[in-house]
């Protein structure tokens, strides 16, 4: 049996929490749209900023392995 690369697991493990990450920034940002439609426009920037940079994490975990 060969050894499990733990490399790969922790690449793994971003990847999943990335995924958990921007389906929260999703839904909260949905709430938040919700709660004050008139504030749409700077809701939409914030969460678009902050799912670019996960997933930049997200990415360099797959590159770094």
């Amino acid at each position: 049996m060969e050894s499990l690369d733990l490399s790969l697991v922790g690449a793994g493990l971003v990847i999943i929490g990335a995924g958990i990450g921007l389906g929260k920034i999703g839904g909260s940002a949905m709430e938040a749209i919700a709660r004050q439609p008139e504030a749409t426009g700077k809701i939409q920037t914030a969460m678009i900023i902050i799912a670019a940079l996960l997933e930049g994490v997200a990415f360099a975990a797959l590159f770094a392995v």
